[in-house]
C-alpha cells in the first residue's frame, strides 16, 4: 500500500482514444496497489487547440473539483471539496516518436520482484512511485503537478519539510550550466524564494542562477499548490479570457486561450517582475490573440500576485528529459548495466549480448541482439540479428523474414503501429535513423534520414521533397509522408514494401507514390491506443506463459505467483489454465500456433512436448507443481471476484473423485484431462473457484505420494524361513531430535530441491519409548492392537480384520487402526484387492494370521518422530515374524513409502533419527527416485557425554498440528515464494554445518546451528510458536547455547541444548515462574547408539 494516500489522481490526454486507453492503466495500477483503492482516478482530454501545460492543469482542477463536488452531494463546483483533498494532476504532453502510447507509458528493462502481481514499470510508474513515496509524502491538503515526459530521482534521504508551509512549492532538479542552456532554471534568493525563471538564457544569465553545488535548479520538477492557491486556480475557469483553458469555455464558445504552467501562471509569482513585466512579456506586439493574451496575463496577476513561491532544491538528485532524439532514447534503455530485460522470453539466450536489452517480447530460434541495441514489445523468429544502436518495437512475428532481409546497420529505428483512420484499423511501419533530427529542415547542415543526407536518400530513390511535404510546410523528418500504409489496389503495404523499399530493399518510387502515406507526426496523431496495449499485453502474458513453461518444465525456482495474477487481472487465466493442463499432462501438443481468433494480434501461444527417456518420476514431480500452480491460478481468480473462502479446506467430493481414481492408477494423462472437465463446471463463483482450488491441491499430493513411492525401488526385503506360530518378535526404538535441517527432508523439497537432516537417537528418562512386537497366530485373521502410554499400558485399540474389507481403510489415516493396516499391506501380509478371500491369503502363505501390537510412551504431536519410526518399528517387527530380513536402510525407505501410501505425507529424518542410532546426518539429492543415505558420525571422545548432560526436553503441554503446518509448507514451496526459496537453501547449509560442528565437537556451534534451524522452522511454517512457548523460551535464553521446538513446531517438546551440564532443576525452577499452558515436565534424554533394537524372540 502506498505510503501517502491520494485523494484523485488525474492524467491528462492529447488524443480522445487516450482517454480510456490510460484510464483502463490507472486501473491496473490501482488494482496492483500501486494507488489506493480509494484513490478517485480520471482521465481527462485537452482541448482539441494547443492550450499548454498551465491551460491543461486548470482543465484537470476543474475536473477534479467537479467530481469531488458531485461525490459530496453537491449540484455545483465548490472549492470547499479542497479542503482535505490531495489531488495529483499528470500532464502526458505531445506525442513521442519513440512510445506509442507517450512518454508515460514507456516501458523500461527492469522489472520490480516485490510486485505481488507482475507488471510493467513504465516511466509513469517511477514517478509515481517518486512522488507517492518521498517527494510528496506529508505535504498539506493543495494540488500536486508533474509532467510525465521526464523522470527524476531524488537522494533516499531526501525529506521536503511542510512546516507552516503557505503558497507554492516548485522541486527543482540539479544541471549544468550547458544543459541549462537549452531549459529554463529558477532564479531564487536567500531564503529560497523564487526571483525569476529564466527560459534559454544566455551562459551568463543561467550562471546567476548557480547554487552551492556549482549546479543551476531545473525547471525541471513538480509544483506544489497548497490549498487556498488551488481554490485561487479554480477561480480562474469563470474567469474570462482565462476561461477559455476550460472544456466549460469550450463548450460555452470561449475563445482558447494557451497558458505555460511555468513561464505564466508560475512567473506570475516571482518576485524580480514587475506588472508591466509580465503582462508585456513574450506577448505579440499587436493583433488580437497578443490582446487576449495581455488580458489573461493581467487577471492572473490580479489573482495569484503575492503568492509565495518557495524553490525546494534537491541535491544529489538527477533528471532526464526525454527529448524526440532516437539515440538518445537508446541510450537512455541501454546504458544502466544494472537493468537488463524485462517481461520477455528469450529462447537462446546466448545471442543477446550484454549491453542489449530487450522488453516485452517473445524471440524465437536465433535472434541475435547486439550491444547498444533495444527489442521491445515484438515477437520475433530468427535467424535474424539487431545492430549496434538499433531499436524495433512493435513487430510481430510475421515481419520477421522482412525484418531478416533487411539491409541493417547501426542506428536504426524500425516501428510497427496500429492506426486507426475512421473505421479502419491498419498498422503502418515506421524507420529512422537513431541519429537523424527529427526537427531540422532537410536543407539545414546535417540534416538526414536513417542517417544518411537527405540529397543522397532522395538521389538513391529517386523520391523528391514535394512527395513529402505540401508546400509552406515544415519540411523535417518528423512531417515527411515517408510511409506507405495503403495501396489502392493491393491493399495493406507491408514492412518491406515500405519500409524495406525505403532502406534499399525491392521496390520503386512509382508504386511508393500510389501508396496512400503518413508521416511520423500522423503516424503518432492517428494511433489506436487501446489496439497499442492490447497487442503489449499480448506480449506480456505469451512471453508469461512461456517463461512458466520453461520454469516448471526445467523445475527452477522462479516464483510464479505474480505472473498467475496478472494473467487474471488481464482476463488470460483460460489460456494460462490450457497450457498448465498440457504440461501437468506429459503430453506433447501439436506443434504450431493455435487457431487464431479474429480480434487475435498474432499470439503465437505455448505448446509443451515432454522429451522421451525421462525418469517416470521426474514427470510425477513437475506435474504435481503443475497441479497445485492451477490450484494458485483459481485462487488469484477467485481473489481478483471478491474473496472465496480459505485456500485449505477438504477435497473428496464425489465429483472430483473419477479424476482422482485415473491419477492412483497411474494414468496421468487422462486424470489431468478429467480434472479439467471437472474444473469447467467450477469456475462460475468466487467460493466455486476456492473449492476447486482446494481439489486441485489434493490431485498434486495424489501425484506427489506417487512420485515419493519411488523410493519403493530401494526397499530389499529377503525371505527365510518362518519361525513358529506364537514366537513373539519385538523391537524397540528411541526417540530423535532433530538439530538442524528439518523440513529439508520433506517431499516435494527433499527431491526438487535435496535434503540434509543432523538429529540424534535418544532415550527419554533411560527408556525406549517407541516399540512393536508381532508373532504368527494359528486363526487366519489380522489381529491388530495399539497401545497408548507404553508397552505395558492397558489403554489400547484392538483391531480385527477378518475379511479383506475389513483392510480396505488402510489408507484413511483416521480408520481405525490404519496404520498397523497399512503395514501388514505395505509388508505385503495380504492384499485388499485380491480376488483370494483374506482367511485363504493369510493361510496359503503364512500358514495363519497374524497378531501386531504397536505403541509409544511419547504424548501425540510429540514432535520427536513418534509415527514414522513407530512405522519402522512394526515394519521390522512383521518382517521378523514373517522370516524376512532387511537392513535398516530398507526400513527407512520402506517407511517412506508407507506414508505415502497411508496418505499422510512426511519426510524421512524421522525414521532415520530412530531406527539408526547415534549422530547422524542424513541427505537426498536432488532428483527422483527418492534415496536416502545416511551417514554416522564420528564426534571426538567426550563429545556424546558432554552433548548428553546438556540436551534437555520440555514438555510444552501444546499439541503439535503437524498435517496442517505440513499442507502450507507444500504450498508455499510449490509456489516457490522467494523467502521459501531462500530458507530452503539455508535449511541445507545449516544441516551440514551443524554435522560439522558435530564432528569437530563444538557444542557452542551446536547451539548456534539449534536456534538458527528454530528461526528457519518459523519461516518455514508461521505461526508454529505459540505465545506460551515464546514466553518460555525467552525465560530460558539464558541458560541455554541453543533451543528449538522439536519437529515441525506448534507444541510437542521443546528441546534444550544448555551451558552448563546437568542444570535440570535451574530449568524447573525458571519454568515454575514461567506463565505456561501445561506443566508436562523436564525429561533427561540419553543418546541412544544403537536404534533399532531387535529383543530376543519368545
Amino acid at each position: 500500500m502506498p505510503a501517502f494516500s491520494w485523494t484523485v489522481v488525474v492524467l491528462t490526454c492529447q488524443h480522445k482514444d487516450s482517454v480510456y486507453a490510460f484510464h483502463r492503466e490507472l486501473e491496473l495500477r490501482q488494482r496492483r496497489g500501486c494507488l489506493c483503492a480509494s484513490t478517485l482516478l480520471l482521465t481527462v482530454q485537452d482541448r482539441q487547440e494547443p492550450l499548454g501545460s498551465g491551460g491543461a492543469t486548470l482543465n484537470a482542477l476543474l475536473v477534479a473539483a467537479e467530481h469531488l463536488s458531485s461525490r459530496a452531494g453537491h449540484t455545483v463546483v465548490t472549492a470547499d471539496v479542497l479542503n482535505d483533498a490531495h489531488i495529483l494532476i499528470l500532464h502526458t504532453g505531445r506525442d513521442f516518436p519513440w512510445s506509442s502510447c507517450s512518454r508515460a507509458f514507456s516501458w523500461l528493462p527492469v522489472e520490480d520482484p516485490g510486485l505481488g502481481v507482475q507488471a510493467p514499470i513504465c516511466c509513469l510508474d517511477v514517478l509515481l512511485s517518486h512522488l507517492t513515496q518521498q517527494v510528496c509524502s506529508g505535504s498539506p491538503p493543495g494540488v500536486w503537478v508533474c509532467s510525465t515526459d521526464m523522470t527524476f530521482t531524488v537522494p533516499a534521504n531526501f525529506v521536503p519539510s511542510w512546516d507552516s508551509f503557505s503558497g507554492v512549492c516548485a522541486l527543482a532538479l540539479p544541471g549544468d550550466v550547458s544543459y541549462a542552456v537549452n531549459h529554463g532554471v529558477y532564479l531564487s534568493g536567500q531564503k529560497g524564494h523564487v526571483r525569476d525563471i529564466i527560459y534559454k538564457g544566455s551562459p551568463e544569465r543561467i550562471r546567476q542562477a548557480l547554487m552551492h553545488d556549482g549546479k543551476v535548479p531545473l525547471v525541471s520538477g513538480p509544483v506544489f499548490f497548497s490549498r487556498p492557491v488551488a481554490e485561487k486556480l479554480l477561480q480562474l475557469h469563470v474567469t474570462p479570457p482565462l476561461d477559455g483553458c476550460t472544456y466549460l469555455g469550450l463548450d460555452s464558445g470561449a475563445p482558447p486561450f494557451q497558458l505555460s504552467l511555468f513561464l505564466d501562471v508560475l512567473k506570475c509569482l516571482c518576485s524580480d517582475l514587475t506588472e508591466d513585466e509580465f503582462v508585456g512579456g513574450g506577448a505579440p506586439a499587436s493583433g488580437p490573440r497578443g490582446a487576449l493574451l495581455q488580458r489573461g496575463r493581467k487577471e492572473l496577476w490580479r489573482i495569484l500576485r503575492g503568492t509565495p513561491l518557495t524553490l525546494a532544491y534537491v541535491p544529489g538528485g538527477s533528471y532526464d528529459y526525454m527529448t524526440l532524439s532516437g539515440k538518445e532514447h537508446v541510450l537512455r534503455l541501454t546504458r544502466d548495466p544494472a537493468r537488463g530485460h524485462a517481461l520477455s522470453h528469450i529462447q537462446v539466450a546466448s545471442g543477446i549480448s550484454d549491453g542489449g536489452r530487450i522488453i516485452n517480447s517473445v524471440l524465437e530460434g536465433e535472434v541475435t541482439v547486439a550491444t547498444g541495441a533495444v527489442v521491445q514489445h515484438c515477437h520475433l523468429q530468427g535467424p535474424l540479428r539487431v545492430p549496434f544502436g538499433c531499436l524495433l518495437s512493435g513487430l510481430e512475428a510475421s515481419t520477421s523474414p522482412d525484418v531478416a532481409r533487411l539491409p541493417l546497420d547501426h542506428d536504426i529505428i524500425i516501428q510497427g503501429h496500429r492506426i486507426k483512420l475512421g473505421d479502419l484499423k491498419l498498422k503502418v511501419y515506421t524507420v529512422m535513423g537513431g541519429l537523424d533530427d527529427l526537427e531540422l529542415p532537410c536543407d539545414a547542415q546535417g540534416a538526414s534520414f536513417a542517417n544518411i543526407p537527405w540529397h543522397l536518400f532522395f538521389s538513391r530513390t529517386g523520391i523528391r521533397p514535394e512527395d513529402l511535404w505540401e508546400a509552406g510546410g515544415r519540411r523535417c523528418p518528423l512531417e515527411a509522408r515517408l510511409f506507405p500504409f495503403l495501396h489502392p489496389t493491393e491493399g495493406g503495404v507491408g514492412l518491406a514494401g515500405g519500409v524495406g523499399w525505403l532502406l534499399g530493399g525491392a521496390g520503386c518510387a512509382q508504386r511508393w507514390r500510389k501508396a496512400w502515406r503518413l508521416s511520423l507526426k500522423e503516424v503518432l496523431s492517428l494511433t489506436h491506443q487501446e489496439a497499442e496495449l492490447r497487442w503489449r499485453e499480448t506480449l506480456l502474458f505469451l512471453a508469461g506463459r512461456k517463461r512458466t513453461k520453461d520454469a516448471l518444465m526445467g523445475q527452477s525456482d522462479v516464483c510464479l505467483l505474480p505472473s498467475f495474477r496478472a494473467a487474471v487481472a488481464g482476463g488470460q487465466q483460460g489460456a494460462l489454465l490450457d497450457m498448465l493442463d498440457d504440461i501437468a499432462a506429459g503430453s506433447a501438443a501439436e506443434q504450431g500456433e493455435e487457431p487464431q481468433r479474429e480480434d487475435s494480434l498474432d499470439d503465437g501461444d505455448v505448446h509443451v512436448s515432454v522429451g522421451e527417456g525421462a525418469e517416470p518420476g521426474a514427470q510425477l514431480g513437475v506435474s504435481a507443481r503443475c497441479l497445485s500452480c492451477i490450484a494458485d491460478v483459481l485462487t488469484s481468480w477467485a481473489e481478483a471476484e471478491g474473496g472465496g473462502g480459505l485456500r485449505s479446506g477438504p477435497a473428496a467430493n464425489q465429483n472430483w473423485r473419477a479424476a482422482y481414481v485415473l491419477l492412483e492408477k497411474g494414468e496421468l494423462k487422462g486424470g489431468v484431462r478429467a480434472l479439467a472437465a471437472q474444473r469447467a463446471d467450477w469456475l462460475s463463483r468466487p467460493d466455486l473457484l476456492v473449492r476447486a482450488a482446494r481439489h486441485y491441491e489434493g490431485a498434486a499430493q495424489v501425484l506427489l505420494r506417487r512420485a515419493v513411492m519411488s523410493s519403493q525401488k530401494f526397499v530389499a526385503i529377503g525371505q527365510g524361513e518362518l519361525p513358529p506360530i506364537g514366537q513373539w518378535h519385538e523391537v524397540e526404538c528411541p526417540a530423535r531430535i532433530d538439530l538442524a535441517g528439518g523440513w529439508s527432508d520433506t517431499p516435494p523439497l527433499a527431491f526438487e530441491r535435496g535434503g540434509c537432516v543432523t538429529n540424534v537417537a535418544v532415550k527419554i528418562d533411560s527408556r525406549r519409548p517407541i516399540g512393536a512386537r508381532a508373532r504368527r497366530i494359528r486363526r487366519p485373521l489380522l489381529l491388530l492392537v495399539s497401545h497408548s502410554g507404553g508397552r505395558d499400558s492397558d489403554v489400547a485399540a484392538e483391531t480385527v480384520c477378518e475379511t479383506a474389507d475389513h483392510l480396505r481403510d488402510y489408507c484413511q489415516p483416521n480408520a481405525p487402526g490404519a496404520l498397523l493396516k497399512a503395514v501388514c499391506v505395505c509388508a505385503g501380509v495380504a492384499s485388499p484387492t485380491s480376488q483370494d478371500a483374506l482367511a485363504l491369503q493369510l493361510t496359503a502363505r503364512w500358514g495363519g494370521g497374524l497378531e501386531l501390537h504397536g505403541w509409544s510412551a511419547l504424548p501425540t504431536g510429540s514432535g520427536l518422530g513418534t509415527s514414522s519410526i513407530l512405522a519402522g518399528a512394526l515394519l521390522a517387527a512383521v518382517y521378523g515374524a514373517t522370516g524376512r530380513s532387511y537392513s535398516r536402510d530398507a526400513l527407512v525407505h520402506a517407511v517412506l513409502h508407507l506414508e505415502q501410501v497411508l496418505t499422510t505425507g512426511g519426510g524421512w529424518q524421522d525414521q532415520v533419527g530412530g531406527l539408526e542410532g547415534g549422530l547422524k546426518v542424513g541427505r537426498s539429492q536432488a532428483r527422483l527416485p527418492l534415496q536416502v543415505h545416511v551417514e554416522r558420525l564420528r564426534p571426538p571422545d567426550g563429545f556424546a557425554e558432554a552433548l548428553e548432560r546438556r540436551l534437555l526436553l520440555v514438555y510444552t503441554g501444546k499439541t503439535r498440528l503437524a498435517r496442517n503446518l505440513l499442507q502450507d509448507v507444500v504450498r508455499n514451496w510449490y509456489a516457490r515464494l522467494p523467502v521459501m526459496v531462500r530458507n530452503a537453501h539455508e535449511l541445507v547449509t545449516n544441516g551440514e554445518d551443524c554435522a560439522r560442528a558435530c564432528l569437530d565437537g563444538c557444542l557452542s556451534s551446536l547451539g548456534r546451528c539449534l536456534d538458527r534451524s528454530w528461526q528457519h522452522k518459523k519461516t518455514m511454517a508461521p505461526g508454529c510458536e505459540p505465545a506460551s512457548v515464546r514466553l518460555m523460551m525467552e525465560a530460558l535464553r539464558p541458560l541455554v547455547l541453543g533451543q528449538s521446538l522439536a519437529g515441525a513446531g506448534g507444541g510437542g517438546f521443546l528441546c534444550l541444548l544448555t551451558r552448563q551440564p546437568d542444570q535440570k532443576d535451574e530449568v524447573v525452577r525458571v519454568l515454575a515462574n514461567t506463565p505456561v499452558s501445561d506443566d508436562g515436565g523436564v525429561h533427561t534424554v540419553q543418546l541412544d547408539l544403537d536404534g533399532l533394537t531387535v529383543l530376543q524372540p519368545v
